[in-house]
Formats: C-alpha cells, sequence, structure tokens
C-alpha cells in the first residue's frame, strides 16, 4: 500500500478543514490585537510620547504575527484551489482594499517617527489606525456575504462565473447584513486590542484602553447575538440533498445541494456546536469584568476565548460548505468536493507537521524575549531602537 492511502482522503479533508480554521483563528488572535491597537491609536494616545507607548506594544511582534495571514492564504490555494480561485476572483476589490491598508501599515510604523513635525506624525497616526479598521472591517463583511452565498456559478469546466458584474463592484458587498457582521468584527478586535493595551502599557494609555475595551466589548455581545438572531431568522441556509461522497473527485458539480430555512438548523443536527456561540459570549463577558477590574493576562485571555468561540461558530455552523452559491446551489463549495488531491493533501500534512511547532515554538519564544510594558522611559531613552 502506498503510504499516504494510509491515511483517508477523507479525514485529510476535515483535517485540512481544521487547519484551515486553526490559521485563521491564529491571525485573528495575534495580528488581531496589532490591528485592534493600530485602530483604538488616535483615541488611547493623546500626547506623542503616549502614541509612541501604542505603536511599540506592537512594534516587535506585528510582522510576525503577520505571518498567519500568509498562511492561511496559502492553505486556501494548496488545499482548497477552488475556494481560492472563487473567492480570490469575486472579491478581488475588497481583496486590494486589505493588502493596501497591510501595505500602509509597515510604511507608518517605519516613517511616523522620522520627522518632529506633529502634522506629519498625526497624519501616520491616522494612517495606522485605518490601516488597523479597514482589513477588520472588510473580512467581518466577507464573511457576512459568505454566510448568505455568493453569486457565482461553475460552467461544466469548473471555470467560475459571476452574476452581472459582482465580482467588479465593492459596493455590491455591502449588504445590511454583510455590514453587521463587519461592524461585530471591528468591535471585537477593538476590545481585544485594547486587553493587548491593558497588558502592554501602563498609566493614561492603559486606563484609557480599559475603559474603551468595556465598551467595545459589551458592544461585541450585543452585536454577535443581533447577527445571530438575523442569520436564524432572516438568511436562508444550505444543505446537502443527500449523503455526500466524501472521497469522491474534487467536483462541486456532482453534489447536489439545497436551500434550507435557516442556517441554525445545524444546531439540530449537531447539538455540540452549541459550545462555540457560548464560548464567544462567555469569553467577551469575562474579558468585560476584566477590563473593570484591571486584570491583564487573564483579560487578553479572555478575549482571545471569545475570538475563538466566534469564528467557530461560523465554521461549525457552516460545514461542510466553504463557500456557498446564491446563483446556483449545486456550484457551491464544501469540505467534500473541493480539495486538492489526497497525495497532495498528505504531503502537505507532513510538512505542516515539521515545521508548524517549530513556527509555535519560536513564536513562544518571542513573546518571552519581549514580555513586560512598555514605559515611557523605554520610548523617550531607547530612540534608535523604538519607533
Amino acid at each position: 500500500m502506498i503510504l499516504f492511502e494510509l491515511v483517508p482522503y477523507d479525514l485529510l479533508r476535515v483535517i485540512w478543514w481544521l487547519l484551515l480554521g486553526v490559521l485563521l483563528i491564529a491571525f485573528a488572535m495575534t495580528d488581531g490585537f496589532d490591528m485592534g491597537v493600530g485602530a483604538l491609536l488616535p483615541f488611547v494616545g493623546r500626547t506623542d510620547v503616549e502614541r509612541r507607548i501604542v505603536i511599540n506594544t506592537v512594534g516587535p511582534v506585528w510582522e510576525g504575527n503577520q505571518v498567519w495571514f500568509i498562511l492561511g492564504g496559502g492553505a486556501i490555494f494548496a488545499a482548497w484551489p477552488p475556494l481560492y480561485a472563487v473567492s480570490f476572483s469575486g472579491f478581488y476589490l475588497a481583496m486590494f482594499a486589505i493588502l493596501a491598508a497591510l501595505i500602509v501599515r509597515p510604511v507608518a510604523f517605519k516613517y511616523r517617527s522620522k520627522r518632529e513635525s506633529p502634522r506629519w506624525r498625526s497624519s501616520w497616526d491616522w494612517a495606522l489606525c485605518l490601516a488597523g479598521a479597514v482589513p477588520v472591517l472588510i473580512f467581518g463583511v466577507a464573511v457576512g456575504n459568505v454566510l448568505q452565498g455568493v453569486p457565482f456559478e461553475l460552467t461544466p469546466d469548473l471555470f467560475s462565473r459571476y452574476e452581472g458584474s459582482f465580482h467588479a463592484k465593492f459596493l455590491g458587498l455591502l449588504n445590511p447584513f454583510a455590514l453587521l457582521c463587519g461592524l461585530v468584527s471591528v468591535v471585537m478586535l477593538l476590545t481585544h486590542g485594547a486587553a493587548w493595551l491593558a497588558l502592554k502599557s501602563e498609566g493614561p494609555v492603559a486606563a484609557r484602553a480599559r475603559t474603551i475595551g468595556t465598551v467595545t466589548g459589551l458592544a461585541t455581545m450585543a452585536l454577535y447575538a443581533l447577527a445571530g438572531l438575523w442569520l436564524a431568522f432572516g438568511i436562508e441556509g444550505y444543505a446537502l440533498a443527500e449523503a455526500p461522497l466524501r472521497d469522491g473527485p474534487s467536483n462541486p458539480l456532482y453534489t447536489e445541494v439545497i436551500r434550507t430555512g435557516s442556517w441554525l438548523s445545524a444546531y439540530a443536527d449537531r447539538p455540540w456546536i452549541t459550545l462555540a456561540p457560548i464560548l464567544a459570549f462567555a469569553g467577551m463577558a469575562l474579558a468585560n469584568v476584566g477590563m473593570r477590574r484591571g486584570w491583564e493576562v487573564g483579560t487578553l485571555l479572555f478575549s482571545q476565548l471569545g475570538i475563538f468561540g466566534a469564528i467557530s461558530s461560523v465554521g461549525l455552523v457552516m460545514f461542510p460548505f466553504l463557500l456557498p452559491s446564491s446563483l446556483d446551489p449545486r456550484s457551491s463549495l464544501t469540505v467534500w468536493d473541493s480539495s486538492s488531491s489526497h497525495l497532495t493533501l498528505f504531503i502537505m500534512l507532513v510538512v505542516t507537521a515539521i515545521f508548524l511547532p517549530i513556527v509555535l515554538a519560536y513564536t513562544a519564544w518571542v513573546y518571552k524575549v519581549l514580555w513586560g510594558k512598555v514605559t515611557e522611559k523605554a520610548v523617550t531613552d531607547g530612540t534608535e531602537t523604538m519607533y
């Protein structure tokens, strides 16, 4: 027997679905607080020194945190080629806006303190603010559109076609439910950024971060609940018409898909997934308590728990769908019919098993080395090593 056949094809597909979720959640937990801190910058820092303190809380780690975004994109490209092709062609203007913001961020970090001019520095501070808020908003909007279904269809030779000029109109993504999901994403990661600032800074910066984080934490729970109700009663879901061929070929057109009354019917089929939204609410509620009581490490961990629950709830309720089609449900991409080959998934799993622990170990070491608060003295004295 060939070695890769020891791991069943259907199991590899599920493993890579889980790994994709892990990479996206890791990105939200790490680079999420970077973007949250950037979005909060003009509001928690009122003097130049305070703003430099805010920037330097994420200065040593933001580049490493962004690796999770690259890994997530790479996993989609290699493990789920149809998902990569259809989503990137349909959302390319949204992706361009995200990439533009991610390009502005390092430029702002590097150039912000190159001149003493208050106007110069203020301009870059607002650039950092937008570079943090814009990707967070668009990621949430994308999730909202995926939950509603994207208007594409697959031709018999598996080329994707979008209805009208949807793929060329960024405004087509900005429907009410998607904007609500975008707001959930923004307030959730603002809370996460505030938790990071409460841990890594002190004095007025930390106090303002806790105040803002308390408000955004409550807003996260309220908007997340509203999005859940809207999803339950206002958004049609998708389901497989018959048992899928779990180890079959990667051709979505072989699968029959029907519309259902609600995505939340998944909770009746798999009651255990209720744990995900419970963790989302519990994590954000405990983070809110931590903000009020001055917890530091605990607040950040609870915020991460809330993020884990919120993102997991989307993936679990949609399983096995990756990208449903509102135009032609039969074209919907699922875990069972949109993956790379058996051999490709196996080789990728072996490589991941070798290198992912190295990445995790290095990341843990970096955070250990850089542990501690960013103080005013450190910022003003370390003019050559601090932003």
